[in-house]
């Protein structure tokens, strides 16, 4: 048996962690730096939902299964926000930043679910040349994937070296789901359009619960909103670049 798929999807998800390595170089911002780049984080997140999932959902399937999917992964991020202990106070509180982490965590981990499975799937079909563009294109597009997971955590004060830990496990749920990918293609090919839906309804939320407000909180509406623009424009390129 053929393993050099492994390294291809390995490489794939590796790149996650290159894309959060320039995070960390990121030191002493101001407040008002901060919800700028909160904001350009959530523009990004958007365009990523509605640039790139959305379309690829509706394309593999139909409107009642992006509609459900997009349902499912907003009300799923809503219980985990719900079962997080945590105080809706004002949004500096400790306790909402690391509901607000974890959250944050989950939605990009579970984005990647169906990413790995589309790389694993690619490599199982009766395509040879598939599986390696579509890893490559992928892995492309993990590359600022990665710098927005750092970036957010960076700005919620964690550690560097966990930030760069938390960004790698993310990349680890896209390289296990493209095994799976691998293993069980034909049995997954009917999900993944509910996987790439249920993504963008759990970064939305996310973008609009969270993201957000924090940018929004000490009298940076203005410069957040057109951060916020920038943001979205920046992913929307990357996106019609890779593609």
């Amino acid at each position: 048996m053929d393993y050099t798929y492994i390294g291809f999807i390995f490489i794939t998800s590796l790149c996650t962690s290159l894309g959060a390595l320039p995070v960390l170089l990121i030191k002493d911002l101001s407040h008002r730096g901060k919800d700028i780049l909160l904001a350009f984080t959530a523009g990004i997140m958007v365009a990523a939902s509605t640039y790139g999932l959305i379309p690829s959902a509706l394309k593999l399937s139909n409107l009642p299964v992006l509609v459900i999917g997009i349902l499912i992964g907003t009300f799923t991020l809503m219980l985990l926000e719900v079962f997080v202990p945590h105080q809706d106070l004002e949004h500096t509180n400790q306790d909402h930043k690391q509901a607000s982490i974890f959250l944050f965590i989950i939605a990009m981990s579970l984005h990647n679910l169906p990413e790995g499975l589309s790389v694993g799937m690619s490599f199982a079909s009766e395509y040879k040349d598939l599986g390696p563009i579509v890893s490559f294109a992928i892995g492309l597009q993990n590359v600022p994937e990665g710098f927005l997971v750092a970036l957010f955590l960076i700005l919620q004060q964690v550690n560097r070296w966990k930030t760069l830990f938390y960004a790698t496990l993310t990349g680890v749920v896209e390289f296990i789901s493209g095994i799976i990918g691998v293993y069980f293609g034909d049995a997954f090919s009917g999900v993944v359009p509910y996987g790439l839906a249920f993504s963008a309804g759990a970064m939305l939320f996310i973008v609009y619960k969270e993201l957000i407000p924090e940018s929004h909180g000490d009298g940076n509406e203005r410069v957040s909103t057109f951060s916020f623009i920038i943001g979205f424009i920046t992913m929307m390129v990357l996106t019609h670049i890779l593609r």
